[in-house]
Parts: structure tokens; sequence; C-alpha cells
């Protein structure tokens, strides 16, 4: 496997493609903790139904300090394994009082941790491509009706930074949800960019950002159609002077291949397994003894 570091609870594998960063012994911890260590695994860390929802048919959890100490270390995790953001962002949202379903879908998420104990995000060498998905679930929430936003961004193949989270307010259409949640990740690439410009290591070529929603993408590209958003926020606009001036592009990807789907909505195991490995969040063994796992993850976001 080559050499091994720790660093902040995080163990640093070195090989000849590149690092495999794990938690391992933390969540090992957190199984230990809990005591799941001997639990059955899952294939996903949440199910599409039932939803969750702050009051339900079922009684409280006894011990609300447990969950808020669960869910806060599970949120560390994330640091390494960002197929776990949507879930953990989720169930966070429940920490003031946690009921007896909550709790059972933080045990479903240390279940499939058990399962994928030896899996990290492995990054590898490759060009200075600033890459950003973008996607939104509108109206998710049952409570209040906000969407949720997903984007991750990608340096080469490794992924950077990635966010999941309920939008501040309601979006009154799909097409408006979509665009805050694009003006979110734009945000966030513009910051990536300026940084690495200012370390002398600027993108070899212009960032792009993909979304899955046509009315999205075409909004930021057309100034004619402010009309459909004209609700919007003022400050969400300034996608369309970015793409306009030629700083970055907004591009059409179909569903099946909207990596960030991951981070807006539970979905199918087999989807899962797929944007995972996008996610590059990858088993020791993918990384160890074959450069498959690395050139699928390729693949998958040509």
């Amino acid at each position: 496997m080559g050499q091994l570091h720790f660093f902040l609870g995080i163990s640093v594998h070195h090989t000849s493609q590149g690092l495999l960063l794990s938690q391992k012994k933390y969540i090992t911890d957190i199984l230990h903790k809990t005591g799941m260590s001997g639990a059955s695994t899952t294939p996903t860390p949440m199910v599409s139904t039932p939803k969750l929802v702050a009051f339900d048919d079922s009684p409280p959890f006894a011990d609300g300090p447990l969950y808020r100490s669960i869910v806060g270390m599970l949120q560390y995790v994330c640091i390494t394994r960002p197929d776990l953001s949507f879930c953990v962002d989720k169930l966070s949202q429940y920490m003031n009082a946690p009921s007896e379903a909550h709790w059972t879908a933080v045990k479903r998420v240390l279940r499939y941790l058990l399962g994928t104990l030896d899996h990290g995000l492995f990054l590898s060498k490759g060009q200075f491509e600033l890459v950003g998905y973008s996607d939104a679930d509108w109206a998710s929430s049952v409570e209040d009706w906000r969407s949720t936003t997903g984007y991750v961004i990608y340096l080469g193949l490794n992924p950077i930074t990635w966010c999941s989270k309920k939008q501040p307010v309601v979006s009154r259409s799909s097409s408006e949800a979509e665009y805050r949640s694009l003006a979110n990740c734009v945000a966030e690439l513009l910051w990536v960019k300026q940084l690495l410009d200012e370390l002398g290591m600027p993108p070899c070529q212009s960032p792009v950002v993909w979304c899955d929603n046509t009315s999205t993408v075409s909004m930021a590209a057309n100034p004619t159609h402010h009309a459909r958003v004209k609700h919007v926020e003022i400050d969400h606009h300034f996608v369309r002077e970015k793409v306009v001036d030629g700083t970055l592009l907004v591009n059409f990807v179909p569903s099946e291949k909207q990596v960030a789907d991951v981070l807006t909505k539970p979905i199918t195991p087999k989807q899962f397994a797929t944007f995972r490995r996008a996610l590059c969040v990858l088993s020791s063994a993918d990384v160890s003894f074959s450069p498959k796992g690395v050139e699928k993850t390729r693949r998958m976001l040509e």
C-alpha cells in the first residue's frame, strides 16, 4: 500500500497513483461507542422513504446528548467521506429534539460505514482544471418546503470542496431552486480560482459548471430569460455576468451523470455506488491492486 502517515486523526496512504485519505480508526471508535461493531451492513446511508421529519409518531429518543455527540462525530467524518454529506446534514437538523426514528436513521449511517470501513478519499495527480457540478432538490423538506442545495467542485479529478445544505428561503419553482444552487457553486468555484491564481497555479482553462436543468443553463447564458426568476434576489444574477464576460461556462449534463445528485437526496444503491466512485471515495483495494478504480472515475467525469 505504500507509506502511511496520520494527520489530525486522518490516515494518509501514499501510493504510486496518489493519496488515500481515510478515517478508519475514528469510524471504528464511533461504532464501538454506539455498540454497532457487529451490526449488519447496508449499501446506502439513508433510505428514500419514509422521509425524516421533525415531528413524527415515534417517541422522543431517550439519550439526546448521545444523538448530538454521534452526529457531531459524523460531521467530522465528512472531511474524507463526501458520500455522507447529505445524510449527515439532514440528521443535523434534528439536534434539538431527536426521536427514535432519527436515531434509527443514525444507526443506518453507522451500518453503512461498517460496510465501507476501508473506503476513503483518493487524491491523484492531474491537470489544474476546475469543474463544478451543481444540483438542487426542489421543495424537498416536507416541513417548510425549502429545497436542498448540492454541489461539488473538482480540481482535476479530485473533489476539493462540496456542499449539501437546505436553502435559506422557499423557491417558487424548480428553476429558481437550481439557480440558487448554481449561484452558490459559482461563488465557491470563483473563490478557489482566485486562490489558485494567488498561488501562481491558475487553471489551465476556463472553469466549467455542469447543471442538469436546461432552464437554469439557459438563464445563465441569456439575460432575456430573467423574467423566469425575477423574484430571485439580485445577487444571484452575478452568474450571468461571469458567463457573459467569459470567466466560466455553464453547461448541461444528463441527470445520470450529475454527480451532485448524491448531495441532494437519497438515491438507489446502484446510483449511489456510481456517484460514490465519481466522488473519488474508493476502497484501499481499488487503489492498491489495480489502476482501474482511478480510470473508472476518470471516465465517469468525462
